[in-house]
């Protein structure tokens, strides 16, 4: 399994961004899908997953601002981010789970500044 992450870029903050993970295959049958994030110099911290029964889950700064969706027939899953903060610069990666191993994308870089 490939995942291909896009749509970072650099946005004011108050801004919005959706940033869209497409896989190599077909991800009806991944039971989750999540996003992640790096800050410099921090660890990677989960942001949110989408699971294949509809049950979204978020961290807590993620709430209220990003929502996670997924697309079946596009094979996509998505984070609408909005109100975007300074903190929420990162590196955000995209990661599903197939037979018990763990894929992840290769990241696109958030930027929050004035």
């Amino acid at each position: 399994v490939q995942l291909q992450a896009s749509g970072g870029g650099l946005v004011q903050p108050g801004g919005s961004l959706r940033l869209s993970c497409v896989a190599s295959t077909g991800i009806f049958n991944f039971n989750v899908m999540g996003w992640y994030r790096q800050a410099p110099g921090k660890q990677r911290e989960f942001v949110a997953h989408s699971y294949n029964d509809g049950f979204t889950y978020y961290a807590d700064p993620a709430k209220g601002r990003f929502t996670i969706s997924r697309d079946n027939a596009k094979n996509t899953v998505y984070l609408e981010m909005n109100n975007l903060k300074p903190e929420d610069t990162a590196v955000y990666s995209c990661m599903t789970i197939s037979g018990g191993v763990e894929y992840w994308g290769q990241g696109t870089q958030v930027t929050v500044s004035s």
